[in-house]
């Protein structure tokens, strides 16, 4: 499978950028040491160089917005083709939503998934995972894998890991937290890979006014890191970005699915489910009314 799927990518993106079609194709290559890493092909001999395999876990669509914007101010914005995952295309849905990068600057090259790799093992949030195929696409590659729904349990069983931290006491949600983000370093690397986060300036660096400070104790990094979890309110797509760069392993993630949670609960929305619904939190109706 991750060969054929491989074989598919370069052979559209050879076919794009040989037609002049798009500027660039941001996929992934293999690095010296073996693994994979984000990798834009310019030409046919960079097309050459993408891979695919389950290990690919990048959200790809972080790059979107710096490459269709023009080089100079005349120039028109180019456009580009990325390899997605169907919660990478969510992510690109967002994107959209807010404005951020335009539909028809996008090819959106489609993987069929059949749920990515940690080590040897499938990861907790891929077996949870019902798509398959993103929702929308230029083209697709690879044979979408059959999934036995009755494996997967119901809703309930969806939101387990939430569950079990929605159980604990507060104090020993409090004690839990505090845990994970004593180990913090302040990398940023959650933010960097998020394609949520895209604010030109931060509120962990914004100088004035100073809504966080630098310091590395524990109530200045969990300001920081529940501050930006309500920023993806309704927007966080699920795809584990920000666990897979943290070099701590602090379970980010599932402080958004908490929230996520929330949204799905209150509206009924799964960010960028949808290509024709805008997130909630950026719409307003003076009819709505919310459960008690």
């Amino acid at each position: 499978m991750s060969q054929e799927i491989q074989n598919g990518i370069q052979i559209r993106a050879r076919e794009l950028l040989s037609l002049g079609e798009v500027g660039c194709v941001i996929g992934h290559e293999r690095s010296p040491k073996g693994r994979v890493r984000p990798f834009f092909a310019y030409d046919e001999a960079g097309a050459d160089r993408l891979v695919w395999d389950r290990t690919c876990h990048h959200n790809l669509t972080v790059y979107l917005r710096d490459q269709v914007l023009p080089t100079r101010r005349r120039d028109a914005p180019s456009r580009v083709a990325v390899v997605a995952r169907p919660c990478d295309v969510r992510a690109l849905n967002v994107l959209i939503h807010e404005g951020q990068v335009v539909r028809d600057s996008i090819f959106v090259i489609g993987v069929a998934c059949p749920g990515m790799l940690d080590g040897d093992v499938v990861p907790d949030h891929c077996q949870r995972c019902k798509e398959r195929v993103p929702v929308f696409y230029d083209a697709l590659v690879g044979e979408p894998p059959q999934v036995d729904a009755s494996s997967r349990g119901d809703v309930d069983d969806a939101w387990a890991d939430v569950a079990e931290l929605e159980g604990m006491a507060p104090v020993e949600r409090l004690a839990f937290w505090t845990r994970e983000f004593d180990r913090c370093i302040r990398c940023y690397a959650c933010r960097q890979a998020c394609p949520g986060c895209y604010c030109f300036e931060c509120l962990a660096e914004q100088v004035d006014p100073a809504w966080a400070s630098i310091a590395h104790w524990v109530p200045q990094k969990a300001f920081f890191h529940i501050m930006r979890a309500y920023h993806l309110a309704g927007r966080c797509v699920e795809c584990h970005a920000c666990d897979q760069a943290c070099p701590m392993h602090i379970p980010l993630s599932l402080l958004n699915r908490k929230i996520a949670k929330e949204v799905e609960v209150l509206f009924g929305y799964t960010a960028g489910a949808d290509p024709d619904t805008p997130p909630p939190l950026a719409t307003f109706r003076k009819d709505e009314e919310l459960p008690l």
